[in-house]
């Protein structure tokens, strides 16, 4: 087997720490092109789709990548922002505020973002991190509860991408952070924040992603996680159980998925005479088609439609400080033990390779 080149070695150098956020994807444009490059990668994932190759290949590239692409585009186009796709601006602009509260708590370490699917790819971060001179590498998937369709898939792309490395940074990896007491405080002031601003509805309904029902028998977490993230948030905004509620969206395929499934419970609560309510998606921690178009259109014409009165859409985390403080915290936890803390040693580093160089060492 052949493995990349590396970069060129130097005795002496500073050894670098390095996070890398990854969030799940999406398209370089709202049109139909670049959705089905998009689809393709992120349906072929095994991960994302558990269905044998043989009856999964002919649907796929016969049917789905015919026609959803162009349905996909759509949608996006009816969120996309000047800067781009949702997801990535929200993206970007954590992993430099993350590096700016790093900073600020004495750290020396680069942020990073990457994209499980798309661009910038976990691999290409990667071999710009590793000819930065980056030694140390904290993966930090931007998905609080663990599934294995996300989080899993994430130590996939690592793993491919170590797969054809000679030299591999020392990696971390951070499986989940549901119940971080951070990341429930930054949603409770999201909340919060929403309340004051546009008053309480009757209702706070949490909707999660969805994933098929199957993964929690076979040993998946992440349906126990979210019920248990929406339990705490629950205590910290002191709601009584009936005016929570928990559901599942973003259903594909005919196989039975988490249940109960988001748009359903939002016309029924309009039929049982639910005047108003307020939707959350604590499991995106950024705003994207999901969130924006999903749920903030979709859902609410649902909920109006059904003889509800009032919508509120509560934004995801995004930039918020809440969040990106809780983010260092999680991040700082993972970091213990790794150079992060002062500046290099020159004088030291070049002592170092003077020793090397004297013992025949090459360059």
């Amino acid at each position: 087997m052949s493995y990349r080149p590396e970069p060129a070695w130097r005795h002496g150098s500073a050894e670098g720490c390095a996070v890398l956020l990854v969030n799940l994807g999406t398209p370089d444009a709202p049109t139909a092109p670049a959705l089905r490059r998009y689809l393709a990668e992120f349906l072929s994932d095994p991960r994302v789709v558990e269905i044998p190759r043989l009856v999964w290949w002919p649907l796929l590239h016969g049917l789905v990548l015919r026609t959803r692409p162009a349905k996909s585009a759509a949608k996006y186009a009816s969120v996309w922002m000047p800067e781009g796709s949702p997801l990535a601006v929200w993206t970007q602009r954590q992993a430099t505020l993350l590096g700016g509260f790093l900073g600020e708590r004495g750290h020396r370490v680069e942020v990073r973002a990457a994209m499980r699917y798309g661009q910038p790819s976990v691999a290409s971060v990667l071999d710009a991190l590793r000819g930065e001179g980056v030694t140390r590498v904290l993966v930090l998937p931007l998905y609080p509860q663990y599934a294995a369709a996300t989080t899993a898939s994430v130590a996939d792309a690592v793993g491919a991408w170590s797969a054809g490395a000679r030299r591999l940074p020392e990696l971390r990896f951070v499986n989940d952070y549901h119940d971080d007491p951070g990341y429930i405080d930054a949603l409770a002031e999201r909340v919060r924040s929403h309340w004051q601003s546009q008053g309480r509805a009757e209702r706070l309904l949490l909707s999660f992603h969805g994933v098929p029902e199957r993964t929690l028998a076979l040993g998946d977490p992440y349906h126990c996680q979210c019920l248990k993230t929406a339990r705490l948030l629950g205590e910290r905004l002191a709601l009584p159980p009936d005016r929570l509620l928990v559901s599942f969206q973003s259903r594909f395929g005919r196989a039975k998925w988490l249940e109960p499934a988001t748009e359903p419970t939002l016309r029924r609560l309009a039929a049982e005479g639910v005047r108003s309510v307020d939707v959350m998606c604590p499991g995106f921690v950024a705003d994207c088609l999901e969130t924006l178009e999903e749920i903030d259109q979709e859902g609410r014409a649902a909920f109006l439609a059904a003889g509800g009165e009032r919508f509120g859409y509560i934004g995801c985390l995004n930039d918020s400080t809440p969040w990106i403080r809780a983010l260092a915290s999680i991040a700082e936890r993972h970091l213990q033990g790794w150079p992060t803390r002062g500046a290099a040693d020159g004088a030291a580093l070049q002592r170092q390779r003077e020793r090397a160089l004297a013992l025949g060492a090459g360059e």
